[in-house]
């Protein structure tokens, strides 16, 4: 009976070892290729975007404000310095969507921000802080080419 659970336990125990093996999918090359550290994340800026001071644009201005804000957006993902960025849905709390920029530094996304005409125009306000995510987040974009039928 020792025997049998010896070699059960020891069956078991390879065939642990072996499917971990299998299962190990890390590739260097790509993790390489997106600056990812040992445990496959890096930094970000993340950036919560909040309802500005200008109260007092008409809805003509504010429309041409957000075709720039949605042309640049589209820019710096192209140009591969956002990551991610999206509204939020109707809220209480004036809070209004996000960018993830995909730089290291506040000074660097405070730069980006800057090439935003809505929020150069206080319509929308940027708070921006240091985010440790995982690398693959950049590939965000990548992904969403091929998911969406209609382009902004």
């Amino acid at each position: 009976m020792k025997k049998a659970i010896l070699t059960l336990l020891l069956l078991t125990n390879l065939n642990l070892l072996f499917s971990q093996e299998a299962n190990s999918a890390y590739d260097e090359k790509l993790a390489k290729s997106l600056n990812a550290d040992e445990r496959g994340m890096k930094k970000y800026v993340f950036c919560l975007l909040k309802s500005g001071t200008n109260t007092t644009a008409t809805k003509e201005e504010t429309q041409k404000l957000f075709e720039g804000h949605m042309a640049n957006i589209n820019k710096l993902a192209k140009e591969g310095k956002l990551a991610v960025a999206g509204p939020f849905m109707k809220n209480e709390r004036n809070y209004r969507g996000i960018y993830v920029f995909n730089v290291e530094t506040i000074e660097e996304a405070q730069a980006l921000v800057e090439t935003d005409p809505a929020i150069k125009a206080n319509l929308l306000e940027a708070e921006l802080t240091p985010w440790y995510c995982t690398a693959a987040l950049q590939e965000t974009v990548k992904i969403h080419e091929k998911i969406a039928k209609n382009k902004f």
